[in-house]
């Protein structure tokens, strides 16, 4: 690996842990104070957690937690908004979107530090898992991946159970992201972390991380703590450089903030060293276009 350029593009992030409530409107105002303490510690770019405002709400399929989701741009869009133009940084929050009547969505929005909403993500895949019955509540995102400029870095936003899939990480970095930031609420179910809990933290980690390296970006996921019903959120937030080193990680059962100082010029040295895109074949991947090819 060699050292980046003498004149570095230096960007600090931070990424929020936080432990939620019941309450709404405690949860945005612990996500709004973070903000202005991220900024006045040097963040240029805040990023909070999948569904920041309220407790994980798809532990089960219940039609009344609908009333928690609101249009964007919204109440809460605008309280970040504001956190944003007060602080002059970029903020990422994940919102609970009411698109329409029966259309709802798992969102990210961007805004940039003058509080303009530059931009958003719609969750493209949709887990439903045992506490985790996201397809009764969210709608498939329809944008695609993409990347948002603003005024501090070109980042790419997806959300939690997007980070599994290379397609998605690779979509976003090929449109131009020089960072992707992926809202987490991901932890153990009680009954498995015993016997489970070490490796599936282990592959969350080695996942993002290899999407780092694949790509050649900066990996930032910042992931929520604490137990709600039968989950135990792992936090354990962390951003990763480019050559999939972790550059800072937060604690795995407390509320923090993760603090990381990124060369963005290291990205162009990461892939002239390791040219992962250089070397695509692009002429031979029709194939990833289809659910199956072994079927003879």
């Amino acid at each position: 690996m060699s050292e980046s350029p003498a004149t570095s593009r230096i960007l600090r992030m931070a990424l929020v842990q936080m432990a939620c409530s019941e309450n709404p409107a405690e949860n945005l105002s612990h996500a709004v104070q973070a903000i202005a303490t991220s900024a006045s510690a040097g963040a240029q770019i805040v990023c909070l957690q999948e569904l920041f405002a309220n407790l994980y709400p798809c532990q089960s399929e219940d039609h009344a937690r609908f009333a928690q989701a609101e249009p964007i741009p919204g109440p809460t869009t605008e309280a970040l908004a504001a956190a944003a133009r007060e602080n002059n940084v970029v903020v990422i929050g994940s919102i609970f979107e009411r698109r329409a009547a029966g259309v709802y969505h798992n969102t990210a929005v961007v805004l940039d530090r003058d509080g303009t909403l530059v931009g958003q993500y719609r969750k493209m895949h949709i887990p439903d898992d045992p506490q985790y019955y996201e397809k009764f509540y969210f709608t498939p995102g329809d944008q695609g991946f993409i990347t948002v400029t603003t005024s501090c870095a070109r980042i790419g936003v997806c959300i939690c159970w997007d980070q599994w899939f290379p397609e998605a990480a690779r979509l976003t970095a090929l449109s131009g992201a020089e960072i992707l930031f992926y809202p987490t609420a991901i932890g153990w179910l009680h009954e498995e972390k015993a016997q489970f809990g070490a490796s599936q933290r282990s592959a969350w980690q080695t996942m993002l991380k290899s999407h780092a390296i694949a790509n050649g970006v900066y990996v930032a996921a910042p992931n929520r703590v604490g137990s709600e019903g039968g989950i135990e959120f792992w936090g354990t937030s962390f951003v990763s450089d480019p050559y999939g080193e972790v550059i800072a990680t937060a604690s795995d059962q407390d509320a923090e903030i993760v603090f990381a100082d990124c060369d963005l010029d290291l990205i162009d040295v990461a892939r002239t060293h390791w040219p992962f895109l250089r070397d695509r074949r692009i002429d031979a991947y029709d194939g990833l276009t289809q659910r199956w090819l072994g079927d003879g």
